[in-house]
């Protein structure tokens, strides 16, 4: 009897269907479906918006308000948190119409919808690493448009995070008796992300790390790179702390990595 129920209401809904009416299309001047978009975006409605400036390029494809509804739609998408969908519209765009007056802010927009979607340093940074490059793009191509300011903003955070990354990582392999894993990871803090808040960190943990295999003298020269450029951090008290603790003290004399990332500092 169930099945026969549900066969019977499964066939019912069929018929329903069958004899539903599509919506007519109905084609319309491009000011028209223009306006109407713009409205709804007003609205902050704005996944509806995005749908309107799409159908503004689908019924006047070759109109100079298709071009600029085609961002629109990507601006749309992007406010209404549709980050994927205005990445691959803005893709579109850019790949038809790269010498548009309004690549810039395409490139910018796109840039942000990566920005947006940014995650804790705990997860994996695969978005932040799409986000470093599209705003690097922005910078490259535009350098001097009023986008790449913020671009350029938005790209020292975004370089910040993913040291944060690395960081995080090192500290956890030097919690578990792992340096040279360790070391790995803040070496490439010092030599990718060296205008970052987490260098004098990373040197104070290159400087533990080395302690503990027995490496004196790198530890010594990351202690005195520290000292050198970070002279009065809690970071570089923990670090002479730790040589001292070894009858050591902080050395740059001799050449090495660190300071050949740094520069001719001694």
């Amino acid at each position: 009897m169930r099945r026969l129920r549900f066969a019977i209401l499964a066939a019912a809904l069929a018929l329903a269907a069958c004899g539903e009416k599509p919506e007519p299309y109905v084609e319309k001047p491009v000011e028209d479906l223009y306006n109407e978009a713009m409205n709804t975006l007003e609205e902050r409605l704005y996944l509806k918006a995005a749908r309107q400036f799409e159908e503004v390029e689908r019924q006047h494809p070759y109109s100079a308000w298709a071009t600029k509804a085609q961002v629109m739609a990507g601006f749309s998408f992007y406010q209404g948190n549709k980050y994927d969908d205005a990445i691959a519209t803005l893709d579109q765009f850019i790949e038809l119409h790269p010498s548009h007056r309004d690549a810039p802010y395409a490139y910018y927009l796109k840039g942000l919808s990566y920005y947006e979607q940014i995650a804790d340093v705990g997860r994996d940074q695969e978005v932040t690493d799409r986000a470093l490059k599209s705003l690097d793009e922005v910078v490259r191509r535009f350098p001097d448009s009023r986008y790449a300011r913020d671009a350029r903003l938005k790209i020292d955070l975004t370089r910040n995070h993913l040291a944060g990354k690395e960081m995080e990582i090192g500290r956890y392999y030097l919690t578990r008796g792992q340096p040279v894993a360790a070391i790995n990871r803040f070496r490439r803090v010092i030599e990718n992300y060296q205008t970052t808040e987490q260098v004098p960190e990373a040197l104070l943990r290159l400087t533990e790390a080395y302690l503990a295999l027995g490496v004196r003298e790198e530890a010594q020269q990351a202690a005195a790179v520290l000292g050198h450029n970070y002279p009065g951090s809690e970071w570089y008290r923990d670090a002479y702390a730790l040589l001292q603790g070894q009858g050591l003290a902080p050395d740059g004399s001799k050449p090495g990595w660190i300071s050949r990332t740094f520069g001719s500092l001694f």
